[in-house]
This record gives structure tokens, sequence and C-alpha cells, in this order.
């Protein structure tokens, strides 16, 4: 189960209680990273050798359920990546802010050449 990150508890504690606005962003982007990201978004993201975050999409929600509705495919790696943990979800290609994250169910080393998914329904994000 994904975990928030502290920026998007803040935009929906403001949003839903202070009246402040939030905007969704139109596309989210799934980012891996070697150790876990925090609610901080403290953690290591994967850089170089060919890495770049994916759009993701997300089923609609049943009962605050959530979870990758496809497949993402990340371009091959053209250097090693280290042992991917976790992944993020971010509102922005580069740079921006993250906000979920959660540990795969087996971490990977990705080796130069190797190919890399995250399966539809590996990601999933629950509100309770």
């Amino acid at each position: 189960m994904a975990q928030m990150s502290n920026y998007l508890e803040n935009a929906l504690i403001n949003a839903t209680l202070r009246g402040t606005a939030y905007t969704a962003p139109a596309t989210v982007y799934l980012a891996l990273y070697t150790s876990d990201p925090t609610d901080a978004d403290t953690g290591t993201e994967v850089t170089g050798g060919g890495y770049a975050r994916q759009p993701a999409t997300f089923t609609a929600p049943s009962n605050g359920v959530t979870s990758l509705s496809a497949n993402v495919s990340f371009p091959q790696a053209t250097a090693n990546w280290g042992t991917v943990t976790h992944v993020g979800v971010r509102d922005a290609l580069t740079g921006g802010n993250l906000l979920y994250h959660t540990n795969l169910t087996t971490a990977r080393n990705i080796l130069s050449g190797d190919d890399y998914s995250v399966l539809a329904g590996e990601v999933q994000i629950t509100l309770s």
C-alpha cells in the first residue's frame, strides 16, 4: 500500500479544510528509487543511464483504492541503475513533487542493457 507524501497531505488538508485551491496534475509519472523516498521526498531516485520517469495511469477508485491500470515500461538501461526497491508517483516529468510512494514486492538490480517494467496492479494506493 502506498503512502502519501507530506506535500500531498498538506495540499489535501489545505484544499478540504482551508479553502485553498489544489490543481491536480494532468499527468502523473512513475519514478524508480534505490532507497525509500519517504514522505519528505528524501529518497534516491535513479538517474542517468537512459532513465526517465514514465507516465502512469490508475484505475477509477473503489472504496478508496486505486491501482496502476497498465504496465509502465522504462527505457532500456544504458548503465547500471542499482537495486530498485521503491517507486514514487510524481506530478512532473522532471523535478516537481512526490505524491505517493511504496516499496516494490521484489527489489531488482538493474544492469546496463536491462529492460524494466512495473506491472499493472503492482502499485496500489489506498486512502483510509
